[in-house]
This record gives structure tokens, C-alpha cells and sequence, in this order.
């Protein structure tokens, strides 16, 4: 029996509203990774940005705060933690007293860190500062290109560059991306960006392999795995980033980001989420 079998997701879960770290779930990286990465360094670098707009606890004279979350989790993490056990968990501190927001703060960075064996970088934001984010993505739509699909599960055969050795620096996205929970089989919506340096891609290839993913059940962080490591080897370009903006479920939604670069994503907050 896998981690991800004897998670929370598609069983029945009661709400506890009282600080339960318990509730925490961890699913190791190499569950999904085993097939497609070997042991050792990884090829990329990158993140997964956790944004939580549904978080409360009470002050010591048991007044309500509200407040939004970010949390990033490196990409080297030894494991992830599974979205609902988050939810369940950060519902946890709703009838919890703490002494001021360092504390939560403090109470947050260690339950995470040991959930994922790794640091996490929590923020607690104000919730107006939750929407200061553009609302448009740099780069080119390709949502409008006229295509005939056949594949609904990922065939990256699709993947094509010029035979132009000219180099080119774009970054092209798509709202059509769709896959599916690997536990539920509920749809998981995304816009996918990719941002690259190298041979120009061929678009239309390009979205006939994202919407290739529409019945593919995986997470979303190896979700954005595989189609980094399908562009760096069907198409070699010399620098790659690629984001995936999923949509929120449960009041929480999930941006991993990988690239070939160390840097963070740097997140836009699109209309739908």
C-alpha cells in the first residue's frame, strides 16, 4: 500500500477545529518520481507555492484572526504533503488560542518542515494583500490556435522544434490544461506557462500535448515534473521554466514551479482562481 492510498483524499473526514498536527500527511516524492527520475541530483530546480485563503485562529481573548497563506516548499523536499490533509490541518487552528502571530507562525514553519523533511517558507499575509498580483501572464495565449486533438493522455511524440538552428526567448501558456486526481478522479484545472530559450517550439504541438494530459491522473507537483523533463528531452532547449497555475480546491491553490534556473516563480493571480 502506497502513502497516497492511506491519505485522507476520498474518505470521509471529520472537522476538527483544535490544533491537530496529526492531520498532516506525507507522500514521498520518489512515488511518483521512481519512473522517470534516477536517485541522485535532480535536473532542475523550483518550488511549489501553496496559497491557503482560508485560515483563522484566536488571540488569547478568544477574538477571530483571518488571515491568507503562502507557503513554499522546495522542489528537493523529500516529500509533499497531500492538499486535503492541509486543509483539514490549517482548519485545525479555528477554535485555538495562540499568543500573537509569531507563535502561529513558529507552530506553522515546524509542522510543515517535519510533513516534507524539508524548510518551508511561510508566509502569513493580510487578506488584501492576497489579490496584489497581476492578473496576466507574460507570454502568448495559445488557446486560440485552430488544432484537431486526438490524445488525451500524455503523448509528448507531439513535441516538435524548427529545423531553424536560430535560438528564441518566449514564453507561451494555455487555460485549456485539464488532468485528474489520482485518488478521486475529480478534474484538476490549470493554466500551464512555459517559458524557454532555445529552437522555437512548435505551438501547435505545444498545445496538443498539454491538452494531451486531460485524463491523466497524477498530482500536480509531478504533473509539472513530467512535462519539464517531456520538454528538455523532445525539445533541448537551453533554459526552461515551466508553472502550473492550478486552480483552488478547498480553499487552497497549489503552484509547482520548475525550471533549469534558482529562482523563485514569480506568481500571477489569474481571473478563474
Amino acid at each position: 500500500m502506497s502513502a497516497t492510498d492511506e491519505s485522507p483524499l476520498g474518505k470521509r473526514a471529520g472537522y476538527t477545529d483544535t490544533y491537530t498536527p496529526s492531520l498532516l500527511h506525507s507522500i514521498p516524492r520518489a512515488e511518483s518520481r521512481a519512473d522517470r527520475l534516477p536517485a541522485g541530483a535532480l535536473p532542475f530546480y523550483g518550488e511549489d507555492v501553496w496559497t491557503a485563503y482560508e485560515f483563522s485562529w484566536l488571540d488569547t481573548g478568544g477574538k477571530p484572526v483571518v488571515a491568507g497563506l503562502r507557503l513554499r516548499v522546495p522542489c528537493t523536499s523529500s516529500h509533499i504533503v497531500e492538499s486535503k490533509s492541509v486543509k483539514l490541518y490549517l482548519n485545525s487552528y479555528a477554535q485555538t488560542r495562540f499568543a500573537d502571530q509569531v507563535e502561529v507562525h513558529r507552530t506553522l514553519e515546524s509542522d510543515l518542515r517535519l510533513a516534507v523533511r524539508a524548510p518551508v517558507a511561510v508566509q502569513i499575509l493580510p487578506l488584501t494583500q492576497l489579490a496584489e498580483l497581476p492578473e496576466r501572464l507574460p507570454g502568448q495565449c495559445l488557446d486560440d490556435l485552430p488544432l484537431r486533438v486526438e490524445h488525451y493522455r500524455p503523448h509528448p511524440d507531439l513535441l516538435a522544434v524548427a529545423a531553424s538552428e536560430t535560438v528564441v526567448h518566449e514564453a507561451l501558456y494555455s487555460h485549456l490544461f485539464r488532468s485528474v486526481c489520482p485518488v478521486t478522479g475529480q478534474p484538476d484545472w490549470a493554466t500551464m506557462w512555459i517559458d524557454y530559450r532555445g529552437r522555437a517550439i512548435s505551438r501547435e504541438g505545444l498545445l496538443a500535448y498539454l491538452i494531451s494530459y486531460r485524463r491523466h491522473a497524477a498530482f500536480h507537483e509531478a504533473t509539472v515534473e513530467q512535462i519539464f523533463l517531456d520538454l528538455a528531452q523532445h525539445c533541448a532547449p537551453q533554459q526552461l521554466s515551466v508553472m502550473g497555475l492550478f486552480l483552488r480546491r478547498g480553499g487552497i491553490d497549489i503552484v509547482p514551479f520548475r525550471s533549469t534556473t534558482a529562482e523563485q516563480a514569480t506568481l500571477s493571480r489569474l481571473p478563474r482562481q
